[in-house]
């Protein structure tokens, strides 16, 4: 049976997520970029293959549209649906079926191919959705999954986002303008008309400030750039569990001009680190499990000093590489220093201040770096001199 089935034609923007080979994919996109063609050209072709297809939206209304608008594309003798259950069954043996956010715990027990999470950052405890329940599905095909949303804050959706460029991760980011269909003209009104803060988020896809960064985003950008140079000071923020390893090198004047993230067991953690030269002050964390490292460590370097996080340390080593950051005696590259920058932030407790990066990701670069910091700034009359 030849039937001739015509999907919508995606734009250049959208052929480039569409055409990508990486396993997991995010895509962070302004409000009428196409998200939908997207997923729904991704979704139809895959199980066109034979494969069996997740499709998550945060709501059961959503989804329905979605499965509506499948649907339409698709001819009758293609497929055979289930209204009620979201579920289309194709000719070929492969399957779209329709999940809801709000009951992902329904998909325990099955196996997908693919999984394409919509509208992801309105999908409420994402992470633990995604660890519990989404992910388990794709084990026994190796399967794939695709997270598409306009963002919404800073929160689990834009740490997914954050981990294009590791293994079987790439991330995508589109503003409304990259659709080459929609009227700039129409943009620029909206613009024009909304508030800066919700049209950077919604056309531009920016998330918005978080109020809660002890740094603050202009301070964060205007200490981003390269440098090249010889490290004159380390920082070192060993991995516990599945955190990383971040070793920063500080040049005299403060430009970060070695970097580092790694996860390795403590043998080759300890391998990597004896590579560095011996005779220059480092700072390295001690605390727990570290402090045994450390020991080892020192036998080797004459200037490695171990530093013990308390809730009153750790405000101390924090406030000092904001104001680092906010006077602008520091800099360092684009990348994953300037990305967990931007999402750190501190909370007033009956305690204290707490600083810490919110649930979901990572602070293991903040605190190298402000370890590299506190070593400039400690020990920078340290070294050998000749008096003439």
């Amino acid at each position: 049976m030849n039937l001739e089935i015509k999907l919508p034609k995606p734009h250049l923007k959208q052929l480039e997520v569409i055409q990508s080979g990486a396993r997991f994919k995010v895509m962070m996109a302004g409000r009428r970029f196409g998200k939908s063609v997207i997923s729904q050209t991704i979704a139809i072709e895959s199980a066109l293959k034979r494969q069996h297809v997740a499709y998550i939206t945060p709501t059961y209304q959503l989804g329905k549209m979605f499965f509506k608008e499948i649907c339409k594309i698709l001819p009758d003798k293609v497929y055979k649906k289930n209204e009620t259950d979201l579920l289309m069954d194709f000719i070929t043996g492969g399957s779209i079926r329709f999940f809801t956010g709000e009951r992902l715990d329904a998909m325990r027990g099955t196996k997908y191919h693919l999984v394409i999470i919509d509208e992801a950052s309105y999908i409420a405890n994402l992470e633990e959705g995604w660890n519990n329940s989404i992910r388990p599905t794709l084990t026994d095909y190796k399967g794939k999954a695709i997270f598409l949303s306009t963002p919404r804050g800073k929160n689990y959706f834009y740490s997914l986002f954050m981990r294009g460029g590791e293994p079987d991760w790439q991330s995508f980011k589109f503003t409304t303008y990259d659709n080459p269909f929609m009227d700039a003209s129409e943009i620029d009104s909206a613009k024009a008309q909304l508030p800066a803060v919700v049209f950077k988020q919604e056309y531009m896809a920016d998330p918005m400030e978080n109020a809660a960064n002890p740094f603050g985003s202009d301070f964060i950008y205007a200490c981003t750039k390269t440098s090249t140079g010889v490290a004159a000071y380390y920082g070192i923020d060993l991995a516990k569990s599945v955190d990383w390893t971040v070793i920063i090198g500080m040049d005299k004047l403060g430009n970060v001009v070695h970097f580092d993230r790694f996860q390795k067991d403590w043998m080759q953690t300890k391998e990597t680190i004896l590579r560095l030269p011996s005779n220059i002050p480092i700072v390295i964390d001690s605390t727990g499990v570290g402090d045994a490292i450390v020991e080892d460590l020192q036998k080797k370097f004459s200037q490695m000093h171990g530093f013990k996080f308390t809730s009153v340390s750790k405000q101390q080593l924090l406030e000092g590489l904001s104001n680092a950051i906010q006077t602008k005696s520091i800099s360092y590259p684009d990348g994953f220093i300037k990305h967990e920058l931007e999402v750190f932030e501190y909370k007033f407790t009956p305690t204290g201040v707490r600083y810490s990066a919110p649930q979901g990701f990572h602070d293991d670069c903040v605190i190298a770096l402000a370890l590299a910091n506190k070593c400039r700034n400690d020990y920078k009359l340290v070294g050998k001199y000749h008096v003439i």
